[in-house]
């Protein structure tokens, strides 16, 4: 509750200091400074959760549930986004005349990210979904020079109400079926069998689900208003707000639909092939890579689908290691793409030459985004896919085709390394890589090869 309260408080504070503060890079001293105390703040609620006899902390007539592995991802998450205050920063500062106003409605994002990943209720839920969303239509607009900013801006709100819409349809349903929005007493089965309400109502929240995480054929709206939102917001839509639906996902199936897998399973296996493939083959194709970027972070969400799939500790070990090594690599490699002028792979031409730290930087972070051994990303797709293995030997036909898109992924991110090492050229730079920009990005990478050698780091305290 502590950290729930503290972010909304802390976005309260960023807007009164849009008010009064003038220098714009002391908007982001002061959201550094905030975020960091919110980590502590986390870090002090998870001790007294872990304390707790009973395991975990109910709020509001148990509406919301904290556990130790909920406030723990939000932990993770709290400290990823301190991480990328610290590198993208001084790029926010550059996106427009309200800083103050753009880190209020981070504080917001984190806001809606722990209600979604302490809900009990569906209404809850709902709650945590609009939270999380309404700041990104803002932010996704907020370059009021570009069109793209503005067309991106209109092409979220407009895919993000359709399918609020249907996540309100599916609550519905739901609800009329089991006549309660407690997630945990939901009983689907019916003496003739299943409730075919109920299964509708599934069915629907899978396809909201869909389109907050980018999942095919639901996609479609990410290429766009990843390329078209200002940088340094894409990579936090694409990475923050990614796994804190993802959580919200996996802890909806794990706590009242885990009964009744044989309905729903193979709808989000087909769902998951297709979002590997299309993601994964699109980005083949791109000529700029930060909608490279885009589209990987559509074949991305196919293999963290897979721990929805398995809804198991396994899968749930997954899920954190997944959404922290994946944030991690993608902020960094979306830091480094701030520092140049040109998007293309042609602007990464020569960059080893140039600037060999951040060369080596964004080579880590694309291995790790490739999933090879050593990395974050390795750990991440092999816990993901045993998780499934252990709930359902019938899935091997998915994770060998999971495995099949992983090859093809390391085609297109290996494109980037070529043109940094193997051809010549002079990046043009959009701004000094500063020293603390290398201490930042170097502890960024420490991260993602900690994961990759240790990845009991993250989870192993939690399964004792």
């Amino acid at each position: 509750m502590k950290p729930l309260i503290a972010s909304a408080l802390f976005g309260v504070i960023m807007m009164f200091a849009a008010l009064s503060v003038k220098e714009k890079k002391t908007f982001s001293l002061i959201a550094a400074f905030l975020l960091a105390i919110l980590v502590g703040v986390n870090v002090y609620e998870l001790c007294e959760v872990m304390h707790n006899a009973n395991g975990d902390t109910t709020l509001f007539g148990s509406m919301l549930r904290y556990d130790s592995v909920s406030i723990w991802f939000n932990t993770l998450m709290t400290f990823i986004t301190f991480l990328y205050v610290l590198l993208c920063g001084k790029n926010i500062e550059r996106v427009g005349q309200h800083v103050g106003e753009y880190y209020s409605l981070i504080f917001f994002i984190l806001c809606g990210a722990n209600l979604l990943t302490g809900y009990s209720n569906l209404l809850i839920l709902f709650l945590g979904i609009e939270i999380l969303s309404i700041p990104q239509y803002i932010l996704a607009g907020s370059d009021k020079k570009s069109l793209k900013s503005s067309e991106a801006s209109l092409k979220y709100f407009l895919m993000g109400s359709f399918s609020t819409g249907i996540l309100l349809m599916g609550i519905c349903l739901l609800y009329g079926a089991m006549h309660t929005f407690d997630i945990t007493k939901f009983n689907f089965m019916e003496p003739g069998g299943m409730n075919m309400m109920a299964l509708a109502g599934i069915l629907f929240l899978i396809v909201a689900f869909g389109f907050k995480v980018s999942a095919a054929p639901m996609h479609f709206w990410t290429p766009d208003v990843y390329d078209g939102a200002p940088t340094p917001f894409t990579a936090i839509m694409a990475t923050i707000v990614k796994a804190g639906v993802f959580m919200a996902f996996f802890r909806l199936f794990s706590q009242s639909f885990g009964g009744i897998n044989a309905h729903w399973s193979l709808v989000l296996s087909i769902v998951t092939a297709l979002t590997l493939f299309i993601g994964n083959i699109t980005a083949v194709f791109q000529q700029s890579v930060k909608r490279m970027l885009a589209y990987s972070s559509i074949a991305q969400a196919g293999f963290m689908l897979f721990a929805v799939l398995s809804v198991n500790a396994t899968g749930m070990k997954g899920l954190i290691i997944y959404s922290v090594a994946y944030s991690v690599a993608t902020i960094g490699m979306f830091a480094v793409l701030m520092k140049l002028k040109d998007y293309t792979y042609d602007g990464f031409n020569g960059l080893a030459k140039k600037e060999p730290f951040l060369a080596f930087a964004a080579s880590i972070f694309l291995f790790s985004l490739a999933g090879i051994p050593l990395t974050g990303g390795f750990f991440a797709k092999y816990f993901v896919l045993t998780a499934v293995m252990e709930q359902n030997t019938n899935m091997a036909w998915l994770v060998i085709f999971a495995l099949i898109m992983a090859a093809v992924s390391v085609y297109y991110y290996f494109k980037v390394l070529m043109a940094m090492y193997f051809k010549k050229g002079d990046p043009e730079m959009a701004m000094e890589v500063t020293s603390t920009d290398k201490v930042v990005l170097g502890i960024v990478v420490v991260i993602v090869l900690l994961i990759g050698i240790m990845p009991d780091v993250l989870i192993g305290w939690l399964t004792n």
